[in-house]
């Protein structure tokens, strides 16, 4: 059974073969403009950079050199239930230099269609288990982010050779050109 994690909760990570899921709903706009989110992951390293430009993934960049961070592809809409986005994670591939994996959702072009997470809503990051399909941990995101036009939903970090995920929920207004510049 799923750990449901509150914000700033942290649990161990059991298997090293995961799926991130990422799901919302978009409200209906009065911008007048589809909705476009997105999920991009930094690994990092001690140093809370990106190892090189290559270990940033999102949907221009699928796939991790060392093969350990897959995005399966970018969903334009949001539309239906479940998962809108997935990411596949095996630790056992990860570079050793890697501590920490965070887990960013953007709004494509906020900006230009006037757009931000305060209309959005049932935000949550969950991991399953690859082997198992056993959903480990979920975290929804509960607050309302008026302004803010990209959320770092959760971190996977390392500790004493122990991966673990925290649930972070903590939002930008710089969209993801701010994640760039944070993490590069």
């Amino acid at each position: 059974m799923a750990i449901n994690l509150q914000k700033g909760q942290r649990e161990t990570l059991s298997a090293p073969k995961f799926t991130i899921g990422l799901g919302w709903d978009t409200n209906t706009s009065s911008t007048g403009a589809q909705f476009d989110l997105d999920a991009s992951v930094f690994i990092m390293g001690d140093n809370k950079k990106i190892l090189a430009d290559e270990f940033f993934v999102f949907y221009n960049n699928l796939k991790s050199p060392d093969e350990a961070v897959e995005h399966t592809g970018d969903n334009l809409t949001g539309d239906g239930d479940g998962d809108d986005e997935q990411i596949n994670v095996d630790l056992s591939k990860i570079d050793p230099r890697a501590t920490e994996i965070c887990i960013v959702v953007t709004i494509h072009d906020a900006e230009a269609r006037k757009q931000n997470f305060g209309q959005v809503r049932n935000s949550f990051v969950r991991i399953v288990d690859t082997a198992t399909n056993a959903e480990l941990v979920k975290y929804e995101l509960e607050e309302d982010f008026s302004i803010e036009t990209a959320v770092e939903f959760g971190r996977i970090y390392k500790r004493n050779n122990e991966w673990k995920f925290e649930a972070v929920g903590v939002g930008q207004r710089g969209g993801l050109q701010e994640y760039l510049n944070k993490y590069n």
